[in-house]
């Protein structure tokens, strides 16, 4: 979907609005996708009212739901037709208070979906606008051969 819409008008803002519709928990923080493929995942939490925390900063949640929305897409674009992906755990460090917009990035090595080692790490980063990383960590997955049908 998203080789189909990010070079069309509004494409991008497109992809991000189906994103949030197929999984509804996404929806709060509005991500606005900049980048996806295999390996890699970006997008936008813009700093508004609706992810502030008691100190007028991105809550902590809503960076980590933009981490995994990130880590999301790029499993999508990754994950081979043969298998399939589930999150076994996050573990996330808050380094900086998210007091602008937060570019959440997922990158993983391609290659390690096609072992036969079930456990893929996924390094995931949120930063602010002047590049100060707020939270980072990894995102373990779990990728098996998906069951006969």
């Amino acid at each position: 979907m998203w080789q189909k819409l990010a070079g069309k008008p509004l494409g991008k803002r497109a992809f991000g609005l189906g994103y949030g519709w197929r999984v509804p928990y996404f929806r709060s923080i509005r991500p606005r996708f900049t980048e996806v493929r295999p390996g890699f995942g970006e997008l936008v939490i813009r700093k508004r009212r609706a992810v502030l925390n008691h100190i007028g900063t991105v809550h902590a949640i809503a960076v980590c739901n933009g981490l995994e929305a990130a880590m999301g897409a790029m499993a999508e674009a990754t994950v081979p037709d043969s298998k399939r992906w589930l999150p076994k755990g996050m573990d996330i460090a808050y380094t900086a208070k998210s007091t602008s917009d937060i570019t959440c990035t997922a990158e993983s090595d391609p290659e390690r979906w096609l072992e036969d080692d079930p456990d893929v790490p996924v390094a995931v980063t949120a930063r602010r606008d002047d590049g100060t990383v707020v939270a980072q960590g990894t995102i373990r997955l779990w990728v098996t051969d998906k069951p006969a049908r």
